[in-house]
């Protein structure tokens, strides 16, 4: 799918309904801009309930820690 929008005088982009519809998002919900190289990527920042679990099966030794950085 490719689908455009143009940035305006108040620099606002709507974002395209096919791409709204695709993607589930709604009116209110927060996104974050991640600058990659030429472009920016545009990902909706996750609810807490979301991140529940995220990190299971983690091992929980032999990480790095910043006493280990020079």
């Amino acid at each position: 799918m490719t689908a455009t929008a143009t940035l305006s005088s108040k620099f606002q982009i709507s974002i395209p309904k096919a791409v709204r519809e695709e993607k589930h998002w709604q009116a209110g919900q927060e996104f974050v801009f991640i600058p990659k190289g030429k472009g920016v990527l545009v990902m909706p920042v996750p609810e807490l309930d979301q991140l529940a679990g995220i990190a299971k099966g983690a091992r929980k030794d032999d990480y790095r820690d910043r006493e280990d950085r020079y």
